[in-house]
């Protein structure tokens, strides 16, 4: 907690001590930086101490279907063993054969969404072959947390954003990196105007300066932005001094800080 504030950083990636080295090394040659944290749920619990966070929602990708079992339980484990820290998603993968089997089990293990990368996963979000995803998202109110946005490919580009909102109008879709990484701008001006979707701050501070931040957060409103930082890309510490700066009120932090984030994940 700071300055009275309760801190939930609603975007975190752990990954089982054994590949977390090399699943850290492949994110970062993806996106050509260098990560500042290890990627596991004890280096998590150990930054919570330096950074005054109060909660961490954590995720992992599956990049094949067979995956999603495993990734699932072990998320669960890793929740269940740091209860009092850390929430969890869970994760899908579009060309499973067992989609209804996979967010039942998903459910099962009390995981409050579903994580999607299409960049890393390789898929264009608004194909039709991949609806089932979010009709059933939707039929069983699991809110979906979404890499958005890349310069580099056309796989969750606000034009492809825009047809999941208008079609699965009670899903809630939390898209991350300002609903546009490499694109915030442009992005917030297309997808602002969309109920249910909500974005994340997560690997945006690096790239904007303030003036920009702040408008790209005025423009979706207070009541759609949740805190995140990308674990383990950022230092939380960092990331908050950087909010902080951004001077927005005291009510306004708090629905960004946990508040938001506690009513999309429904904890």
């Amino acid at each position: 907690m700071i300055n009275g504030y309760e801190i939930i950083d609603a975007h975190c990636h752990i990954y089982p001590e054994k590949i977390a080295d090399r699943a850290v090394h492949g994110t970062d040659t993806f996106y050509n930086i260098v990560s500042k944290r290890k990627g596991t749920a004890k280096d998590l619990i150990d930054e919570m101490h330096s950074s005054k966070v109060d909660k961490f929602i954590v995720q992992s990708v599956a990049t094949t279907p067979h995956q999603v079992k495993s990734i699932n339980e072990f998320v669960a484990r890793e929740v269940e063993l740091y209860s009092d820290f850390l929430i969890g998603l869970g994760t899908l993968h579009q060309d499973s054969q067992t989609m209804e089997e996979d967010v039942l089990h998903l459910l099962e293990l009390e995981l409050k969404g579903v994580k999607l990368h299409p960049d890393i996963q390789n898929f264009k979000i608004d194909e039709e072959r991949y609806f089932p995803i979010y009709e059933l998202c939707e039929k069983h109110s699991l809110p979906i947390l979404m890499h958005t946005g890349d310069y580099r490919y056309d796989n969750s580009n606000p034009n492809r954003v825009i047809p999941i909102l208008e079609t699965f109008k009670n899903l809630t879709l939390v898209g991350a990196h300002f609903g546009g990484w490499s694109m915030y701008d442009e992005a917030s001006k297309q997808l602002c105007k969309y109920d249910n979707f909500f974005v994340d701050c997560s690997s945006a501070f690096y790239a904007l300066d303030k003036a920009d931040a702040k408008t790209i957060i005025n423009r979706y409103g207070a009541d759609k932005v949740l805190f995140g930082t990308d674990y383990p890309m950022w230092e939380a510490s960092e990331e908050l001094e950087y909010f902080f700066s951004l001077g927005f009120s005291e009510e306004d932090n708090k629905k960004m800080l946990s508040e938001n984030a506690k009513r999309v994940f429904k904890f």
